[in-house]
């Protein structure tokens, strides 16, 4: 698909507007604040190819430079709010973006999902009482963002949640670099073949490698829950991978 190879540099307009009625800043600040969510939302805008679907990112928080603390401190004060916001977004929005590509599967649609998760972000994060931890939060937005998306492609097609997965499907198909022949495409084909909070769960545990505990505060379900459903889950894409 040669869309897929394309692009963004425009924010998009409802987003600016969306950002503006929301900023409670005055005149000059909104425009700076404006110009900054535009600014990151186009670096979110690179375009990443396909075939990278079973590239697993594990989260590994020690890795990184500022801490979730530091960024929340000087997220919260003014001379320091837009420099926290960017460094936040550069920290993050690998892991989100395919978090969210996983379950949306086109660059654009997820791209248009990302933008709207840190609109969330940029809009609720004064009020973040860190009662979780930072990442746990935003997984737990970009999940709600993904799964708002997936329902509104269901009424809007007028289609059974089966034909949203077949449509998935078919997405993935008509990618430019699927192979049906090699083992990471029929593992893609597979999930999809899941039920929706089944694939979270598992794109959660075996891409993200994300522990039981930290993922039972994002979907706000038990860990003995969680782990029935990522068996469950194994069990079906191993049968996939036995009659396919």
């Amino acid at each position: 698909m040669e869309n897929l190879r394309k692009g963004f540099s425009n924010l998009n307009p409802l987003i600016y507007f969306y950002a503006l009625m929301h900023s409670g800043r005055d005149d000059e600040s909104e425009h700076s604040g404006l110009e900054l969510v535009s600014k990151n939302f186009k670096i979110l805008k690179t375009n990443k190819p396909c075939n990278q679907y079973s590239n697993r990112q594990p989260i590994n928080m020690s890795m990184t430079i500022t801490s979730d603390a530091e960024l929340l401190r000087e997220f919260r004060e003014p001379a320091s709010k837009d420099r926290a916001f960017t460094a936040m977004i550069k920290k993050y929005q690998e892991k989100l973006y395919w978090h969210v590509r996983r379950m949306v599967i086109e660059h654009e649609d997820a791209n248009d999902v990302l933008q709207n998760v840190f609109i969330r972000v940029w809009n609720g994060l004064e009020n973040f009482r860190e009662e979780s931890q930072l990442y746990t939060w935003l997984y737990r937005i970009a999940t709600n963002e993904c799964l708002t998306y997936i329902e509104q492609q269901k009424k809007r097609s007028s289609v059974s949640l089966s034909d949203v997965e077949s449509g998935l499907s078919n997405k993935i198909k008509a990618d430019s670099h699927f192979d049906p022949n090699r083992l990471e495409w029929k593992l893609q084909l597979a999930i999809q073949q899941l039920p929706e909070k089944q694939r979270i769960v598992f794109n959660l545990r075996y891409y993200d490698e994300m522990p039981y505990e930290e993922m039972s505060r994002v979907l706000e379900t038990s860990e003995g829950a969680l782990k029935a459903s990522y068996h469950h889950a194994v069990k079906k894409i191993e049968d996939y991978f036995k009659n396919h």
